[in-house]
């Protein structure tokens, strides 16, 4: 039982007032302990396990409040004080659109301390909070008013650049992400400042630090969906494959790789990329030979199931039948139908759920070609992927898999809250219920092919599955001929 919990919010409100004027105190000890205590107050929760105070109620105190902690910083010993940084912090976090008039005198005040800090980063909670409060102001500020962003960029680029020119580690997973979060808030062209630091997001040396990896992901993922077209041109994608290449060939990191081929795959046009289709299929087939493992099977099929939706299922098997004669048949077999069930996140197996669809009602390669006999097995394995549990089993053998050494010490990455990517649908609403887009697109193949759908369904599907396919029938109001 916390006692804070205990209180009435009316004693809170009373009692954040006094905690706001204990911000000016001389002794470190009291006015740190103000900035912990606002900070704790903010998060106290009702019974219904929302919060207790909200930003209305902080109003009458919102311009004291920032102005106090702000001069919290400057008394003697509380330069870099982390209780006052968590809780400046934590209060723009609380206020969101009531921030917005204090960005302006927030920004060059977060921008000098960034100056100072990055001379010697000493206090990594600190410096974590300070870079919270950056990515708050931006976020919040340009929810309101997305043309703030230049302003934003115009304070904090030149910081930034000498972080990176003067090569402060801890400081540039930081960097990085909030680079990814102003590129995502554009609108139009990347602006020619971004494309001007393209090329130094490729250089072998910062791939080499575990900490950038997620942020510089992140980063090109940004430039792929903001500029596809520029990262497509003047030879600007191989350097990408090659990233790819080194992040794929990682236990630790093939999932970032299969991050970024998949911005690749959604974002690029097919012309751009269709010359390095087989590549990448074979380096994705090299890693799977060399060093199985559970979570590189659950990628790739993420992965398949993406080209599926977005280039068709004729083009999957095409590029795979392509590096070896009907090997279509061994994805069918081995990865899909005896590994789907092990997909987890419900983005991931809503993929892989649509990628199957277009797999059993788009390609006749599936439906009564060479692949037919997998139809039916493969319709089970969806339904599985629907109504079973997630496969949690993990082989025998993967238990003794070595993780790559780092030698040396290492930036750890820190994963910025208030910078976070907001979740995308992949197929952009077209598809709110992957039940009723299988409902229908097996109806539309069944008009094509009177008959032979019931039939491979009756003849091939087990009794519960069949049951379970046709609810999704009868829910979307369709049948089958």
């Amino acid at each position: 039982m916390i006692f804070r919990n205990q209180l009435p919010k009316e004693i809170l409100l009373v009692a954040l007032q006094h905690l706001v004027r204990l911000l000016t105190a001389q002794s470190v000890v009291v006015h740190s302990y103000a900035a912990a205590a606002i900070e704790k107050l903010f998060m106290v929760k009702d019974q219904q396990g929302k919060a207790l105070i909200h930003k209305e109620d902080v109003l009458p105190v919102a311009e004291s409040l920032l102005v106090n902690l702000f001069a919290a910083l400057a008394l003697p010993g509380s330069s870099e004080n982390e209780y006052v940084m968590k809780g400046i912090m934590r209060s723009m976090s609380l206020m969101q659109e009531a921030a917005v008039p204090y960005v302006p005198r927030i920004i060059p005040r977060l921008k000098q301390i960034l100056l100072v800090v990055a001379k010697n980063p000493s206090k990594p909670h600190f410096n974590h909070y300070l870079f919270e409060s950056l990515s708050l102001s931006i976020r919040i500020t340009c929810k309101a008013s997305p043309e703030a962003i230049g302003s934003f960029e115009e304070a904090l680029f030149p910081p930034f650049q000498e972080i990176l020119q003067q090569d402060v580690q801890e400081f540039i997973p930081y960097v990085f992400q909030i680079l990814s979060l102003l590129l995502e808030k554009h609108k139009g062209n990347i602006p020619e400042a971004y494309m001007a630091l393209y090329p130094h997001l490729l250089v072998p040396v910062l791939w080499e630090r575990p900490g950038n990896i997620p942020a510089l992901v992140r980063l090109l993922q940004a430039f792929i969906e903001k500029g596809a077209d520029s990262v497509a041109a003047a030879d600007k994608l191989s350097g990408l494959l090659g990233v790819f290449q080194k992040l794929i060939a990682s236990k630790t990191n093939d999932h970032e790789g299969f991050y970024l081929m998949s911005s690749i795959i959604r974002h690029i046009r097919p012309e751009s990329i269709d010359a390095y289709l087989k590549q990448i299929f074979l380096v994705l087939f090299q890693r799977l030979t060399s060093s199985k493992t559970a979570k590189y099977i659950k990628g790739l099929l993420v992965f398949f199931s993406l080209v599926a939706w977005k280039r068709g299922g004729d083009t999957l098997i095409q590029v795979v039948d392509s590096i070896q004669s009907r090997m279509f048949g061994m994805v069918l077999e081995r990865l899909y139908i005896a590994e789907v069930q092990k997909v987890s996140g419900a983005t991931e197996r809503r993929i892989c759920a649509v990628g199957m669809i277009q797999l059993l009602t788009a390609c006749t390669a599936v439906f009564r070609g060479e692949y037919a006999q997998f139809w039916p097995q493969l319709l089970q394995a969806l339904i599985g992927l629907f109504e079973l549990p997630i496969d949690e089993t993990v082989a025998d053998d993967e238990h003794f898999i070595e993780i790559e050494d780092t030698p040396g010490y290492q930036t750890a990455y820190s994963q910025l809250v208030f910078a976070g990517k907001p979740d995308q649908d992949p197929f952009e609403g077209a598809i709110p219920d992957a039940k009723i887009y299988l409902a229908a697109q097996l109806q539309k193949l069944s008009a094509q092919q009177p008959g032979q759908v019931a039939s491979m369904i009756s003849s091939g599907l087990q009794h519960d599955a069949a049951k379970y396919l046709q609810l999704y029938l009868q829910t979307a109001g369709v049948t089958l001929a």
